[in-house]
């Protein structure tokens, strides 16, 4: 079964469309007008091997930071939604990534509830005109609104752009090993019987 979703958002700050196929070929077609990001969507379809189609306008008058948080809650919002009940996936992945000198590690668990631990420290403010504290605030944003628990670990790494490109790698591989299919699961993997949302965001 193909697990696609689409999404739209609009607000006052930006105007965002996007599809995302999780059982794709790792193909992207973004266009967000935050060259870094789309450079991060490219990396993040290819080894998570999923397909990615984003358009948006931000008010990048102001800044990239409210482009860049609501495509985040755009792709958390879509993986949601493309792993419907969640029967027969894995749920839990982890990957550790080496770019250059960098070292990072994403793990994740899909089962319903928000969390973040982001522990990564960026040597250079800026990535060319990209603020890298954005890559957190993107992270955030995935996170509450796929409604996992993520953890991001740099071990080390000297260069901000290779440290923001293990991240994304780490945790589109991470994301790959979750939510593919597991021949031995039968039904949903919890205890639980569910992995549905309740009204607070808490699994039921």
């Amino acid at each position: 079964m193909t697990r696609v979703s689409n999404i739209s958002r609009k607000t006052a700050e930006t105007d965002i469309q996007l599809t995302l196929n999780l059982d794709g070929s790792g193909l992207a077609d973004v266009a967000t007008g935050v060259g870094f990001l789309d450079h991060m969507l490219t990396l993040f379809a290819k080894h998570g091997v999923v397909d990615i189609a984003a358009r948006a306008k931000g008010d990048l008058e102001v800044d990239q930071h409210h482009t860049v948080e609501d495509v985040g809650i755009c792709l958390g919002q879509a993986v949601r939604q493309a792993l419907g009940d969640k029967a027969g996936i894995r749920r839990y992945g982890h990957f550790t990534l080496p770019m250059d000198e960098t070292l990072a590690t994403a793990a994740i668990d899909l089962g319903g509830r928000f969390a973040l631990e982001f522990r990564a420290e960026f040597p250079a403010a800026k990535i060319g005109d990209f603020d890298a504290e954005l890559v957190e605030e993107f992270w955030r944003a995935f996170a509450g609104n796929s409604l996992c628990n993520l953890h991001i670990l740099l071990h080390y790494g000297r260069n901000s752009h290779h440290i923001s490109e293990a991240i994304f790698k780490a945790t589109a591989r991470a994301l790959r090993m979750a939510a593919e299919p597991d021949p031995r699961m039968s039904g949903v993997p919890s205890t639980k019987g569910t992995l549905s949302a309740g009204p607070q965001g808490q699994t039921i």
